[in-house]
């Protein structure tokens, strides 16, 4: 690749960008709580959207952007390597021509099957510009197909009423420019092209970054960025990923010149890759997860089911988020019958149960391997995976029950105390993948509201397989003359000890347990339950492995909560994929003053 390919930014726009940039516009540093719901509003109500991963790299049917074989000038270590190139992928667009490529038909085809917004791919991380870009050459226009494929996808989304998402790749293995020097010059580069994708397309509802290098904010004017796209258009909605990877990770390494940078750089919601998020009613948040075997086309088989997709959708409305699923189109444009099997059958759920969705707020039940619940106006749903022996108990609910029954209008029998909210429904009157039963209640739940958990036998987390744990053999760093080692098989099985919890370590600063589940199997996610109201474990740290002597950190605690659900996934192919190789875990907090590491229960799941 030459630099010739990419055309000058002018020396007075340089100039330009040393100067400090005007946020007064930029929503995520000035606006109110008011200004904020009403500027959410399309994206909290829509929760079901699609992704589209698409480019030159279906013709080879690679991995887009990761599926490039040559050097990136920025790695997982943020270590600056010789740009080298692929002399086949770096040419596939000159084959790339999708000729039966219909945005109209796409848009109707979304519609269709119930989603709400739409996100495609302008550039990823080939740095190949899906867009008549004026400042490359490196682009779709260049391709035998000559057409602007964002132009005609987003006239066809202003045309059916698609609220328009477009994904940008700050990240760029092809570009020369990229993290060389200052990175001053592609700095302005990729910020000129945020600002042609936000002029020349018409009103843009999203922008979906992905991901920068570096670890230096100095090498980066977000300020500039911000500025510039809020003054362009001042309703749009940004995820958390316009400074992803940014540091400082080093001593070496600069912050944001200021606090207000990077809290714009949050943007407004967080983007949990390849698995459902966490349950969060207080931020933002929209998981991204593709149908097929890869983000881009990857053939025609190997696509999920859609009774799994239905579930992945009921789990993060219930969980208080949205879920983006990645649809790969062939080279040609169409989308694969695997695809369309999903699109279908989720459109189909929809047109019964989409009151249940859309518009609705997560909560006020934590979800889980049972089901979820969500609210809207004096309507509480409770969308049901598994039922227990007899049917279904809940904490208490400070809203007074009026009616129940199934969405279809079947009758469900509940009783409602001090105690506890109870559900019964008959096994013939129960729905696959979901039964949803509808609660009116005496007045409307408050957005963000949580009364506590279901109430069930049930143990399973249907979407990461059977336990591992049961058997498993525990290690302490040190005893307390707390702990009782009979109590030590509760931590896995059995009834949880009166106590609260089932090892109490001695005080320390780095405080220690490791796991031994046997053998080396496939685990897929980690369920930690703290003793009640019992927050040492905050900053809890959790690393697994195969041999008991190389370790990998596979989950930090952000905050304190009484259970954590932690996926455990490997980084495969450009793509976090479900499940790791794991015999060995271990648990363990760090701190400036000596405590103990206190847990009640630990529940491995996954795979033999």
């Amino acid at each position: 690749m030459k630099k010739t390919m990419f055309l000058n930014i002018a020396t007075a726009m340089l100039v330009a960008g040393l100067r400090a940039a005007d946020l007064s516009a930029v929503p995520q540093i000035n606006e109110t709580k008011e200004q904020r719901d009403e500027r959410m509003l399309w994206f909290r109500d829509a929760k079901f959207g699609m992704f589209i991963h698409w480019g030159p790299c279906s013709v080879a049917q690679k991995e887009i952007g990761w599926g490039r074989n040559a050097n990136r000038p920025w790695d997982i270590n943020g270590i600056q390597i010789p740009r080298t190139e692929d002399p086949e992928y770096d040419n596939l667009y000159k084959k790339f021509n999708p000729t039966k490529y219909n945005a109209d038909k796409w848009v109707r085809f979304a519609k269709e099957s119930g989603m709400k917004y739409m996100v495609l791919i302008a550039k990823h991380h080939d740095g190949f510009s899906m867009f008549d870009s004026k400042l490359t050459d490196y682009k779709i226009t260049s391709s035998p197909y000559r057409k602007d494929i964002v132009k005609q996808f987003a006239n066809a989304c202003h045309k059916h009423g698609m609220k328009l998402g477009l994904y940008y790749s700050t990240r760029d293995w092809y570009h020369p420019d990229y993290l060389v020097g200052d990175n001053a010059k592609y700095d302005e580069w990729y910020r000129k092209q945020i600002e042609e994708l936000l002029t020349n397309y018409g009103e843009v509802d999203l922008v979906w970054f992905d991901h920068v290098g570096g670890f230096d904010w100095g090498k980066w004017k977000f300020d500039e960025l911000f500025s510039m796209m809020y003054r362009l258009q001042p309703k749009l909605i940004v995820n958390n990923r316009a400074a992803a990877f940014c540091g400082p990770k080093t001593p070496e390494d600069r912050g944001p010149a200021r606090p207000e940078i990077a809290k714009a750089a949050r943007g407004d919601y967080d983007t949990p890759e390849g698995r459902i998020g966490a349950m969060n009613l207080a931020r933002d948040w929209e998981s991204c997860i593709h149908v097929g075997q890869g983000w881009s086309y990857r053939g025609e088989d190997g696509f999920k089911g859609p009774e799994d997709c239905i579930k992945m959708l009921v789990s993060c409305t219930t969980g208080g988020g949205n879920l983006l699923l990645n649809f790969g189109p062939r080279p040609d444009g169409t989308f694969a019958e695997g695809e369309a099997k999903v699109a279908h059958a989720m459109g189909a759920w929809l047109k019964k149960y989409g009151t249940a969705i859309y518009g609705t707020r997560g909560g006020p039940y934590r979800n889980g391997g049972w089901g979820g619940s969500c609210h809207k106006g004096d309507k509480l749903f409770l969308h049901v995976f598994e039922w227990g022996e007899k049917g279904l108990a809940f904490d208490p609910l400070p809203y007074k029950v009026k009616s129940a029954r199934t969405l279809d209008g079947k009758p469900v029998v509940f009783n409602q105390n001090d105690e506890e909210l109870s559900i019964q429904l008959e096994q013939a009157a129960r729905d696959t993948p979901v039964t949803v039963v509808e609660l009116t209640l005496e007045k409307p739940i408050e957005e963000g509201t949580f009364v506590g958990n279901a109430r069930t036998n049930s143990d399973g987390l249907w979407e990461f397989g059977k336990i591992l744990s049961e058997n498993a053999k525990l290690q302490l760093s040190s005893s307390s003359q707390y702990d009782v080692a009979a109590d030590h098989d509760k931590l896995f099985k059995g009834e949880k000890s009166k106590r609260g919890y089932a090892f109490h370590t001695g005080d320390e600063k780095t405080p220690w347990a490791k796991v031994d589940i046997g053998m080396v199997k496939n685990v897929k996610a980690v369920v930690i339950e703290n003793r009640p109201g019992e927050k040492r474990t905050e900053g809890l740290i959790l690393s697994t492995s195969e041999d008991g002597v190389n370790w990998e950190k596979s989950w930090h605690a952000i905050k304190w909560e009484p259970r954590w659900i932690v996926p455990i996934t490997r980084f495969h192919a450009g793509i976090n994929a479900p499940g790791r190789p794991v015999r060995y875990l271990k648990l363990e907090t760090t701190g400036d003053k000596p405590r103990a590491l206190i847990l009640n229960r630990l529940t491995v799941y996954g795979d033999e």
